[in-house]
């Protein structure tokens, strides 16, 4: 019979998640710096009336913006707001994805998050 490897039991993945909110804080994890949100609304506000008036016609050019949008999250939100890579990383890739699907979908997301990071922000001060 093979050796097979046990795996712990997912109680102490719950314990780990836990620890890890605090002591990174609510605000690093779920906060997105207030520029990189702003940003995000206003560059979906804009395709979103274009994809509306064209009927889905500019959704290449969408995707393509969501793709820019996604990578400058990623530098914002490592130089300005401090995430590490991972965590700069899911956040631009959530960022440019939302914006590249042909809804207003991330003024849902962006917005709180803006909040969040701009209340992050002033309590680091």
């Amino acid at each position: 019979m093979q050796n097979l490897q046990t795996y712990p039991p997912a109680a102490q993945y719950a314990g780990y998640a836990h620890h890890a909110t605090r002591s990174r804080g609510f605000g690093q994890i779920f906060g997105i710096h207030p520029a990189v949100a702003s940003l995000t609304l206003i560059v979906d506000l804009m395709l979103f009336g274009g994809e509306v008036a064209t009927m889905g016609a500019i959704l290449p050019v969408s995707i393509g913006a969501g793709a820019v949008l996604g990578l400058i999250a990623y530098l914002a939100q490592r130089k300005w707001y401090g995430d590490d890579k991972d965590s700069a990383a899911i956040k631009a890739l959530i960022l440019g994805f939302l914006t590249a699907i042909p809804t207003p979908l991330p003024a849902i997301l962006s917005i709180p998050s803006g909040i969040v990071g701009l209340i992050n922000n002033w309590r680091r001060k």
